[in-house]
């Protein structure tokens, strides 16, 4: 049977399968032609190549890659506008209005278009199809961007983690702000303090810190790129006396101090090095000294083995929205805290200001999305997009957690903190 002959099956398919599933978008076919609504979010399929692709391995895997490339779209609209649309029919019903007979019918033809792709593809560039290095670049170039890039989505101080927002409409420049003050006030900074930031990014809760707080600060990084940064940004505040910053694992640290704070670092150290990672806290950390604990993490499961375990939605979590992580779960985290000798304070969920978070770094690099294509390539670009929106919905739809945890390294007497948490909140 020809390619034309083949193409022309499928697309009679997806034509049936639009008026059995009566999705609330529009479908681009490759043709050009639009199926369904004709004005809102439409999802584009650019060649039937992706289609037969996404038809026969549908997974999260094949759609990154299609959509990394470009194979699979988003016209009028945006990622979250079409999680937002649902199908007003039933999943098994529509496919039993579709047939069986109809979409085995079509299996062949599908295999087809798909064999001759990856055919092409391996004469044209030597590799397959099929194992697009974009979904392996997900992994490995996640961090590895430029601070230009950065700049087009984060706030202006450039902290890449959660914000605090004190009211929903605040803009992400407010929230980070109120998001630095409140880690501040959590852990009761007073003028002289020795403090401590493992993971101190671009440095600016360090700056914050020794600006408004009177403290002397030290952070540790493994980001070149973020270490540069940081030191240029010390030195444009005045504050080299007051700050120091090393490009070295926090494990090789000594000294003690006052207060330490680690602001999303802990979801890549791995179970397996939780105890030895919360002994060089304690270690570092004076008797009664406050330590607070930001990490993001996921509900836990009726066992420890289930949780261990996940599923394939865990598994594309930590593949494409926290590369090389490891999430823990509230109740474990505190056990380990705990039996490395530190008291649990206060446990706060900021579930939903990371999905706001998220949701307006996504909307703003959608806005700036040329800019960034010319910056780091429209591939990894597209790959951004991609990953911020996945993370907005993850915590939206309470896939994932993060909260903030206020310890001290445990010790007899008086906790030394106020009897209320009001002063928190003024």
């Amino acid at each position: 049977m020809s390619s034309s002959s083949d193409a022309a099956r499928i697309e009679t398919l997806v034509r049936k399968a639009v008026d059995a599933f009566r999705p609330d978008l529009g479908v681009r076919l490759w043709t050009g032609e639009r199926l369904g609504p004709q004005e809102g979010p439409c999802i584009a399929i650019r060649d039937v190549a992706a289609l037969a692709e996404l038809a026969l391995a549908p997974r999260i895997d094949t759609a990154v890659q299609l959509w990394t490339s470009g194979r699979l779209d988003i016209e009028d609209g945006s990622i979250f506008d079409i999680a937002d649309r649902r199908s007003p029919v039933k999943p098994k019903d529509a496919l039993r209005r579709l047939g069986k007979r109809r979409i085995a019918a079509a299996l062949p033809a599908l295999w087809r278009i798909r064999r001759a792709a990856k055919r092409e593809a391996l004469a044209q560039t030597g590799a397959d199809a099929g194992a697009s290095g974009s979904t392996k670049a997900a992994i490995q170039f996640h961090y590895d961007v430029s601070n230009d890039f950065y700049r087009l989505f984060l706030d202006e101080r450039m902290v890449y983690s959660c914000a605090y927002f004190t009211e929903w409409h605040d803009d992400i420049d407010r929230a980070q702000r109120d998001k630095l003050e409140m880690i501040c006030r959590k852990l009761r900074l007073q003028s002289g303090d020795r403090m401590l930031d493992i993971g101190c990014g671009w440095g600016a809760l360090l700056i914050h810190a020794a600006t408004h707080h009177g403290v002397t600060g030290h952070g540790v990084t493994l980001s070149q790129a973020q270490f540069d940064l940081a030191q240029e940004r010390i030195r444009a505040a005045g504050l080299e006396d007051r700050i120091t910053i090393e490009l070295k694992p926090f494990q090789e640290l000594t000294g003690t101090f006052d207060k330490i704070s680690s602001i999303g670092m802990f979801e890549h150290v791995g179970f397996a090095n939780h105890d030895a990672y919360f002994a060089t806290v304690k270690r570092l950390l004076r008797p009664r000294g406050l330590y607070l604990h930001h990490t993001i993490a996921r509900p836990a499961k009726k066992s420890l083995k289930a949780f261990m375990r996940g599923g394939s939605e865990y598994r594309a979590i930590t593949r494409y929205i926290f590369p090389g992580g490891e999430l823990d779960y509230i109740g474990h985290s505190l056990q380990k805290l705990e039996a490395n000798r530190f008291e649990v304070h206060d446990v706060e969920n900021w579930r939903e200001h990371y999905g706001r978070t998220c949701r307006l770094w996504a909307e703003r690099l959608r806005l700036n999305f040329a800019e960034a294509a010319a910056e780091v390539g429209e591939p990894r670009a597209r790959l951004w997009l991609l990953y911020l929106a996945g993370c907005a919905l993850a915590f939206e739809r309470g896939t994932v957690m993060i909260n903030q945890t206020l310890a001290s390294r445990r010790d007899k007497g008086p906790s030394g903190l106020p009897p209320t948490r009001a002063d928190l909140y003024r």
